[in-house]
């Protein structure tokens, strides 16, 4: 187990390397000018306005200096100043980072609990009326987007019956419940999408399991049929549901700008997008770096689950 997980720290590493590379490429592979693009029409044509915002990128330093610089600084967390105010990139992301990830975790958290005993019971009553009438609300949850969703319970839980507030945002240590109210609707919302997926994926992988010779063998033994689900199906079919739970909590990080702006959650999904319109390339870069950074870490995590789950995998 200690030689997979240091072989797994070592792809970690070097993911996240290749990920800074490609980040600090951006500003390069953009066609024009940076420094003009971020002085806008007004400024652009100004010839001094134009050199010192080519210094203020560091533009001015030969390619290899600049990644060289890039290089250290991105290992010492240190991802530049917002071009408008000059306030650290890390202070930004560590204000807005930890909202995103208590989103991402508390609805991976609820869709889990709902998707998987869901699946579960699809599988156990395959062609029943569960299994038709499951199925076809985890198909619905699929398809729904989630912009027409969040706004049906902003119009059911907070206009219609007044239970939960429709949007903003209260630190959790000013006042923990109204934090905890806050979130309840964007969390929810994205839950139900993705436990829809859950059930899915749980149902094909318990039906596939349950069809093999060794559940019967466990049967004919006379073993408890709790023992049989719960033990031995449920833990050989667990690994692809560890899969699509860890793809979706990774692509929450970045992915939840319908939610985050429709429930004005501060989160990096509208920092990100907030820094594309000001042309803000620093807090661009460490953005997408930080949210690229965190999909690959989420990777890691669920193989090192894997190697938990099923000493085959390590």
């Amino acid at each position: 187990m200690v030689r997979y997980l240091s072989e797994k720290l070592a792809l970690l590493i070097v993911q996240v390397l290749v990920v800074g590379t490609l980040v600090f490429s951006l500003i390069h592979f953009m066609p024009g000018d940076p420094a003009v693009l971020v002085l806008g029409t007004e400024r652009g044509g100004d010839a001094a306005a134009v050199t010192e915002m080519r210094h203020t990128l560091g533009l001015d330093q030969p390619l290899i200096k600049q990644y060289s610089n890039w290089l250290v600084n991105f290992v010492k967390f240190d991802l530049g100043e917002s071009l408008f105010d000059h306030t650290s990139v890390k202070t930004y992301i560590s204000q807005r980072l930890p909202n995103t990830i208590e989103l991402a975790i508390v609805a991976i958290i609820l869709a889990t609990l709902i998707g998987v005993p869901l699946g579960i019971a699809a599988a156990l009553k395959r062609g029943s009326f569960i299994d038709l009438a499951l199925s076809s609300v985890a198909a619905l949850g699929v398809s729904f987007p989630v912009y027409v969703l969040g706004a049906f319970m902003i119009l059911v839980f907070s206009f219609k019956l007044q239970w939960l507030p429709a949007s903003g945002f209260v630190d959790f240590t000013d006042n923990p419940g109204k934090h905890i109210m806050r979130l309840a609707l964007p969390s929810i919302t994205l839950a139900l999408g993705l436990a829809a997926s859950i059930a899915r994926m749980t149902r094909s992988s318990m039906l596939e399991v349950l069809s093999k010779d060794f559940i019967q063998t466990l049967r004919a033994k006379g073993v408890p049929e709790w023992k049989v689900i719960f033990k031995h199906a449920f833990r050989n079919a667990i690994i692809p549901v560890i899969t699509i739970i860890g793809l979706q909590l990774g692509n929450l990080i970045g992915g939840t700008v319908l939610i985050e702006y429709m429930f004005n959650w501060p989160g990096m999904s509208t920092l990100l997008v907030k820094s594309i319109a000001n042309r803000d390339y620093p807090l661009i870069q460490g953005c997408i770096v930080v949210m690229a950074s965190f999909f690959i870490v989420v990777n890691v995590l669920v193989d090192l689950l894997y190697g938990l789950m099923d000493p085959r995998v390590r």
